[in-house]
């Protein structure tokens, strides 16, 4: 295993994240701090997080291989491991085809990236893998502390384990809505899936897992935004999350949706009184 990470992290974009979250959401009993959506080579988000935090782990799911120079990276990585020595963990990873003009080869180029990492002495339990198929799983076991994977079910994880075996990090992320109106509910994860539904990377794991076009036509079936986006009571989601850990995550990263200017921190707060 990597770093503690605990049973149950917070996943957000840069965008959501501030202290006050940060700070709030490690007096909840989280475990590791996720800062989603390509964050820079820089990882001056992820400073302000550690900085913001006293023990909490920080991690960051991904950043980008193709806008994030790899010796950039690592030397970011030493940084925030003088200031905050054992408590971070870099989350890499390939990108989308649709969002790079220099998408080729990503298998190779994801190897050559670790190969970098390696070369600067960035360690291979203190950085993980955006992972959903099994060929990049199987590299995540392999050169890292293990896997990432975003947009998934417990069936994945349930895979996914299958394929790491024992002893590899497994830490998928899982969208929540704290709304107990299931068209509310619905409606708010269909918003938020509209980008992903739309990237091939996403729609191949799901097809994997067995749905189907018409579950991914027109926003998502039903099927389709229940499985991907808990979604009713503190305690019915919290039923959800436990089952990726009995599929065998070892950590979940949960990234609860809403309407603008949600209390996220009250909401997370109300989940982690029910999460066991």
């Amino acid at each position: 295993m990597a770093i503690e990470l605990g049973r149950f992290g917070v996943w957000h974009g840069a965008q959501h994240w501030g202290p006050e979250l940060a700070a709030g959401l490690e007096q909840a009993g989280y475990g590791a701090l996720w800062l989603g959506a390509s964050p820079g080579a820089g990882l001056r988000d992820a400073e302000v997080l550690l900085a913001a935090t006293s023990s909490v782990a920080v991690g960051t799911s991904v950043v980008n291989i193709w806008k994030s120079p790899a010796e950039d990276v690592a030397e970011s990585y030493h940084r925030l491991e003088e200031t905050a020595p054992g408590r971070f963990l870099l989350g890499v990873g390939i990108g989308h085809r649709e969002h790079s003009t220099e998408y080729k080869s990503p298998y190779e180029t994801v190897v050559s990236y670790l190969d970098e990492l390696d070369d600067a002495k960035v360690p291979v339990e203190r950085r993980a893998l955006a992972a959903l198929g099994p060929k990049v799983l199987q590299l995540s076991g392999s050169r890292t502390a293990g896997a990432l994977p975003y947009l998934t079910t417990p069936e994945h994880t349930r895979e996914a384990r299958r394929s790491l075996g024992g002893g590899v990090l497994l830490a998928p992320e899982q969208k929540v809505v704290l709304e107990t109106d299931v068209d509310i509910a619905r409606t708010t994860g269909r918003e938020y899936l509209a980008t992903y539904l739309g990237l091939t990377n996403y729609v191949s794991n799901l097809k994997r897992l067995g749905f189907t076009d018409e579950d991914i036509a027109d926003g998502g079936s039903d099927r389709l935004v229940d499985a991907l986006v808990l979604h009713g009571s503190a305690v019915e989601i919290a039923e959800g999350l436990n089952a990726h850990l009995e599929a065998g995550a070892d950590h979940v990263a949960i990234q609860q949706l809403g309407r603008e200017g949600i209390d996220l921190l009250a909401g997370y707060e109300a989940l982690a009184t029910v999460l066991q």
